[in-house]
């Protein structure tokens, strides 16, 4: 059976048995984490490009990591309200009201990010000072940072082209996409970081050409290949997509500001999360940074290496947003409910056996990023703490989707506030001073479990 055909059974209302539900998110979440996975493959070669020239251009792009995020998923949150709502406007077979969410979507989410653009390029020459970041350091960091802003619009582009095909139930598009993404990456890489060398492959020696950029280069290349995938998702939505491809019809200013306004209401629990989130991270940054550029380089390589073991549990997520969306469009409240516990167990289990690999992969998955032994053993040390915080790490971050698919985000921003807060930065700033960067992974790891039982109890309670 398709995914065409099961979400036309979502539509009528129809049951599925747990073997259907367990294929049907097989088939959603496997594009999906490939999706996700090419994402982080990016910031995971240009760490590991990165880390060739060096622990101070390692530690650069490490040093404002946390920024990136802060600044990114802002930008994206921004987008979430609008594609839930088209997912569940679909559900409801209701694709004229959905077509007219995706159009207005766009000017509103671009005109959003430029402004972040903006501010990110006003703070680009100070944010590294703020960070605590060494004199060293702080140039390159500034320059990765203003270049990552200035593309923000065509980032968030492509993010919203990729949520729309995703809500319409098209994930294998934004997949393939993301992968072509990811190989553009490692060329724009290549041209632009490195400078013009010789190169010997088969024992066929020729000129490389490259701009010898460094940093910077990383950063446009990342930004380029971006922006050239989001070209052709956008083609994808606007021209081969039926239920969003534009038909001429005509939306009342009315009912635009309608749209907007619920899209809206969605969307700021999302920033809010996500500024919770990523602003804890700053902190937890700023307690790292006095440690030296080794931790720093460390800390960043060992969160890169990370997020490679976490997509699955990201993918899952996405497809349980958009079944959960149109579940619930649908108006078929014990499907909605069925689909999200299924949903969470799985992705317990897959990052269990994440957490697994993890543990036993930390020294090829670093090893591969830095050439620095110092580096590489406390960047390890670090990683095998988190193993163990996996799979409750992975329940909360299913479970998240599940809210976001129904619409109930405010939910996931005041738990991730509590967690956050509440437990690894107090810990983080009491381990620290004992046992340096390991103590703020413990802190970590002891938060992710905290987090991973509080949206338990949030799902057992089905308030939502």
């Amino acid at each position: 059976m398709t995914t065409e055909q099961y979400f036309e059974r979502i539509k009528d209302r129809e049951d599925f048995s747990t073997s259907e539900s367990l294929k049907f998110i097989g088939k959603l979440s496997v594009p999906a984490f490939l999706s996700q996975l090419t994402m982080i493959l990016m910031q995971y070669i240009d760490a590991a490009m990165v880390g060739r020239i060096g622990a101070d251009a390692s530690a650069s792009i490490g040093l404002v990591a946390t920024s990136t995020w802060l600044f990114g998923s802002l930008a994206y949150s921004f987008t979430i309200g609008f594609t839930v709502k088209t997912a569940q406007l679909i559900g409801a077979r209701r694709e004229r009201d959905a077509r007219s969410v995706m159009k207005v979507s766009f000017p509103v989410s671009i005109l959003f990010s430029c402004v972040l653009a903006l501010i990110g390029a006003s703070v680009s020459p100070f944010l590294p000072g703020w960070l605590g970041g060494g004199e060293s350091i702080r140039h390159l960091s500034s320059d990765y940072f203003l270049i990552y802003s200035l593309f923000l619009p065509l980032i968030i582009t492509a993010d919203l082209a990729s949520g729309m095909l995703r809500s319409s139930g098209n994930i294998k598009i934004p997949s393939s996409f993301s992968v072509l993404g990811c190989i553009l990456d490692i060329i724009f890489n290549f041209l632009f970081i490195f400078p013009k060398r010789e190169l010997s492959v088969f024992g066929i020696t020729f000129l490389m050409p490259g701009a010898g950029l460094g940093v910077a280069g990383a950063a446009l290349g990342t930004g380029l290949a971006q922006t050239a995938a989001g070209i052709f998702m956008l083609y994808f939505l606007l021209f081969r997509t039926p239920s969003l491809k534009p038909r001429g019809e005509r939306t009342p200013r009315s009912e635009k500001l309608m749209h907007v306004k619920s899209a809206v209401k969605i969307s700021v629990p999302v920033a809010l999360e996500n500024v919770i989130m990523c602003s804890a991270q700053i902190v937890c940054t700023r307690i790292v940074a006095p440690l030296g550029n080794a931790a720093i380089a460390a800390n960043s390589f060992a969160v890169t290496a990370e997020s490679l073991c976490y997509m699955p549990g990201y993918g899952i997520a996405d497809a349980t947003a958009v079944i959960t969306g149109q579940s619930k469009g649908a108006g078929n409240a014990s499907l909605t409910r069925k689909f999200a516990y299924i949903c969470t167990r799985t992705g317990v289990a897959v990052m269990a056996v994440m957490g697994f690999f993890m543990y036993f992969a930390a020294p090829l998955l670093i090893g591969f990023l830095t050439p620095n032994s110092e580096i590489r053993e406390l960047a390890i040390e670090v990683l095998r703490i988190e193993a163990f915080a996996e799979p409750l790490y992975g329940a909360s971050i299913v479970i998240a989707g599940a809210l976001r698919g129904v619409g109930d985000t405010l939910a996931s921003s005041v738990l991730n506030l509590i967690s956050m807060w509440c437990v690894r930065i107090p810990l983080a700033w009491l381990l620290v001073s004992s046992l340096g960067l390991k103590g703020v992974w413990i802190a970590m790891a002891s938060e992710l479990c905290i987090r991973g039982c509080l949206f338990i109890i949030r799902m057992k309670r089905e308030r939502w």
